[in-house]
């Protein structure tokens, strides 16, 4: 089985990880969470592909064979310097969100309206728009700058946090009232997709949700040539190394969350400024 290397700026990607660990049963992988540089989202395009380039360099010398950008802002930012500068393959998590958009069942010959949540600098990149355009689909993006703070707060089903949606989703529907699917478009917002479905209901307009975490982790073993078939049941870490660029501490305390499971030992690494 291959070594599979999973980048973020932090914790989020751990949602893609934990998707990924019942896909591909036996692999090798290898987590990366860049936390003394985030958030990328504050960052210049520049950077972010330098910043990238310099994780995947080094996840490359630990003999990874596949690299998931499970990084919305890298994704949007740096997937095609990394497919360009890598010689194995690449994944990002903007694609595979949509193209499972595309793929939900419509109730008329109309394709569906997508509403995107996500970070403000994902919304700012407007990545979800351009690859929902490539598919003939409808895109309103809303950006949730709260959302991820409150996640890592550990607020996840939360009254404050339940408040903070409903303004989000309230804002969103009057702005895009015909929408029909809801993409996840950032990797910690799995963790509140139960209070995201609820919140929803309260408001009288469920939605089809698309989960990008999930959405990504098919497609990367979609990517895998003789790639298991069949799910495991286990969902056992197994054979899987951990780094951070800062913070172990922090990252193994927030990781156990996104996981799902506590979080095996967290090495620390210096990739520079």
């Amino acid at each position: 089985m291959p070594t599979i290397a999973v980048f973020d700026s932090g914790f989020g990607g751990l949602t893609v990880l934990r998707a990924l660990l019942p896909l591909i049963p036996g692999a090798d992988y290898i987590y990366l969470g860049d936390t003394a540089r985030l958030p990328y989202g504050a960052k210049s395009r520049q950077t972010i592909v330098r910043y990238a380039l310099s994780s995947a360099a080094f996840l490359l010398s630990q003999g990874a064979e596949m690299l998931v950008v499970a990084c919305n802002t890298a994704s949007a930012l740096a997937l095609d310097e990394l497919r360009a500068a890598l010689p194995i393959p690449v994944v990002g998590v903007i694609e595979p969100g949509v193209q499972a958009a595309a793929q939900l069942p419509t109730t008329n010959d109309q394709r569906p309206t997508v509403l995107v949540l996500a970070t403000a600098a994902t919304v700012q990149s407007h990545a979800y728009a351009q690859a929902c355009a490539t598919l003939n689909l409808t895109a309103y993006e809303k950006a949730c700058p709260l959302l991820v703070p409150l996640v890592e707060e550990g607020w996840i089903d939360h009254p404050v946090t339940a408040e903070v949606l409903r303004i989000y989703l309230s804002e969103a529907l009057a702005a895009a009232p015909s929408v029909s699917t809801l993409v996840l478009g950032c990797t910690h917002y799995p963790l509140i997709r139960p209070l995201i479905e609820r919140t929803l209901a309260t408001l009288n307009h469920p939605l089809q949700i698309v989960d990008s975490a999930t959405a990504t982790a098919q497609a990367a073993r979609a990517t895998l040539p003789g790639a298991p078939s069949q799910t495991a049941s286990s969902f056992e870490v197994g054979s899987a190394t951990f780094y951070a660029t800062d913070s172990i501490e922090k990252f193994q305390r927030l990781g156990s969350a996104f996981l799902g499971q506590p979080l095996p030992e967290v090495q620390l690494i210096d990739l520079g400024g």
